[in-house]
């Protein structure tokens, strides 16, 4: 081989290890997991199925962790089975209390049920910082006390708050790391938390601090629907149920299901179920998130058939989470 050859045969060489030792590093910032809110799997005939579907999804998608948005199961015997489903995922698992995991349990109590490392807290995952929040707090214009065995059934301007001992740890979380962050809760923090506008400014004042896009998305649950939407700088998403929307008056379920499992399942009179899970599947990148969701149909009648809006309130009654792309 001449000297000429030589040279293209080391450039070429050199060229083909450069695009696959990028090609390697970018895969291994690729970070991905499953999430799911609303489950209600006690309350809904086909719990354990819907359960199982979301369980088998992240295996078949190789997900590093999987995470759930509240409103999940008791802590009872009866289901223990929703749990165990939940554990046989092989890799890391993470709750958030829902205002319906507090109905029949105090904090302590569903957070050592549940073995989760505290009713808020955060973790490491690759490139990024994960923060869990609780926004089940009561407040009566003097003091904050935590939902605890259906105390919440209060005016709703007096419930759903970050407690001010979880906002400064917000503060101090965010400002140990240097990691992008994305935030999960039960209540919407740009739509439902009453001091959701507090938290999006101590998230707003960190990017600011820092000089980049350093909190980035945020995740909720709770309003059993589906939207995304940017407030200043940060996308925040809305996990629909992965069960069923809560419509509040009677749909007409006698068509929907046989009486026995109606007397059984008394939520299903108020409420329109999916026929299938929904849930999500969530590749995050240092340029963005590839957000992958589901898509079922409302078990007739549908709100059409029974001459719906295609909104409940400022939520819009849908039967998916809609698949986005986020640019970071």
């Amino acid at each position: 081989m001449n000297k000429k050859n030589d040279f293209i045969f080391k450039a070429i060489f050199v060229a083909v290890f450069v695009v696959c030792f990028c090609s390697c590093t970018e895969q291994e910032k690729t970070l991905k997991f499953a999430i799911a809110s609303d489950f209600h799997a006690s309350d809904v005939p086909d719990g354990k199925e819907r359960m199982d579907s979301f369980i088998k999804a992240a295996e078949s998608e190789n997900v590093d962790f999987i995470i759930e948005l509240g409103d999940f199961c008791r802590l009872d015997s009866v289901s223990q089975i929703y749990r165990d489903l939940w554990n046989s995922f092989e890799g890391d698992k993470y709750h958030v209390i829902g205002n319906h995991d507090m109905d029949k349990y105090t904090p302590e109590e569903y957070v050592n049920g549940m073995g989760m490392p505290g009713r808020y807290y955060s973790f490491d995952k690759g490139d990024f910082h994960f923060i869990v929040l609780d926004g089940n707090n009561l407040y009566d214009g003097e003091k904050f006390t935590h939902y605890a065995k259906a105390n919440y059934y209060v005016d709703m301007k007096k419930r759903a708050f970050i407690d001010p001992e979880q906002m400064e740890w917000l503060k101090n979380d965010l400002a140990t790391t240097d990691k992008k962050c994305v935030l999960f809760s039960h209540q919407s923090i740009e739509q439902v938390m009453n001091n959701g506008y507090e938290v999006r400014q101590i998230l707003e004042e960190e990017n600011k601090r820092v000089g980049f896009k350093k909190v980035v998305l945020a995740f909720g649950g709770h309003n059993h629907s589906n939207y995304t939407k940017e407030i200043n700088g940060i996308t925040y998403m809305q996990i629909n149920s992965a069960s069923y929307v809560w419509v509040g008056e009677p749909t007409q379920t006698e068509k929907r299901y046989p009486k026995e499992i109606n007397e059984k399942y008394p939520l299903l009179k108020y409420s329109m179920t999916y026929d299938k899970a929904l849930y999500a599947i969530v590749t995050l990148t240092a340029d963005g998130a590839d957000i992958k969701g589901t898509d079922a149909e409302f078990i007739p009648p549908t709100p059409k058939d029974l001459n719906m809006s295609d909104s409940l309130g400022v939520f819009p009654l849908v039967s998916f989470i809609k698949s986005v792309n986020v640019t970071f």
